[in-house]
């Protein structure tokens, strides 16, 4: 677990590094776990001011490891599976503390949603941003997911970019507004930590109701959206996905 999600901290910043570069990043369970765990100590520990999100040159995250989903046998698989994934989004979101994701490379899927959930957002030139489920998987996301691209995107930008599988690159996320500041790649960890000093130097107690207030706005009459999980997750079309990807074959969508 400690080689597969880096957990250090420096003066006042609590860092964590995703480190599972053969596979881009890609979460499995115990990785999800663990940044659970990082957030207790980000809130816990005395002293700690800001948490830092970080990956590597080639991805921040890649989404979920997708063999895990050879596990499940039904919609309500997939329902769970949001579920949980909601916790660990909420869970980041809801800390006390400014979060900052350092983004370079593929932040897809969940890893696009973490990034969301984050407070501040910077890149490097290489960062690619999508949810491209529509010709990868033939899953969807929960309602609170959607509601996060939605909230940082626009309806419009955030359909076009999920029903055409579309990567945003640096520069469309800097101009979207999800990100604040494009940089070189070997000038990322610096500028991320040029953002963490500048909050560390910040009003604590603003900065939460900042933060909090406008997580307040978000969720505000969050509708449920099991309906739509269980459909998608228990459908042919997810069960053929998921094992043409892992197979690395073709399948061709039915629909049901």
């Amino acid at each position: 677990m400690s080689e597969e999600l880096l957990v250090e901290r420096s003066g006042s910043v609590l860092h964590v590094r995703f480190h599972r570069p053969a596979q881009r990043n890609a979460l499995t369970w115990g990785m999800y776990e663990g940044l659970l765990a990082a957030c207790d100590r980000a809130e816990s520990e005395q002293g700690v001011r800001v948490l830092v999100l970080s990956g590597g040159r080639e991805a921040f995250v890649a989404g979920t490891d997708i063999a895990q989903f050879q596990e499940f046998c039904g919609g309500q698989d997939g329902v769970d599976y949001e579920r949980h994934m909601q916790r660990v989004l909420d869970r980041v979101e809801g800390l006390p503390v400014p979060v900052v994701a350092a983004v370079s490379g593929y932040c897809v899927g969940a890893g696009l949603a973490i990034a969301a959930c984050c407070d501040l957002r910077v890149a490097s030139t290489t960062a690619r941003f999508g949810v491209p489920v529509a010709r990868t998987l033939g899953n969807c996301l929960s309602m609170n997911t959607y509601s996060l691209l939605v909230h940082h995107l626009g309806p419009g930008r955030a359909l076009d970019m999920l029903l055409r599988a579309r990567l945003l690159d640096a520069e469309q996320a800097l101009a979207a507004g999800f990100v604040g500041e494009v940089c070189a790649p070997e000038e990322l960890d610096e500028v991320a930590a040029q953002v963490a000093a500048r909050v560390c130097e910040h009003a604590p107690l603003t900065m939460w109701a900042s933060k909090e207030a406008v997580r307040r706005l978000r969720v505000a009459a969050l509708p449920d959206g099991d309906d739509l999980v269980r459909a998608v997750f228990g459908s042919e079309d997810f069960r053929g996905g998921v094992r043409s990807f892992v197979d690395k074959t073709e399948y061709r969508w039915q629909g049901r």
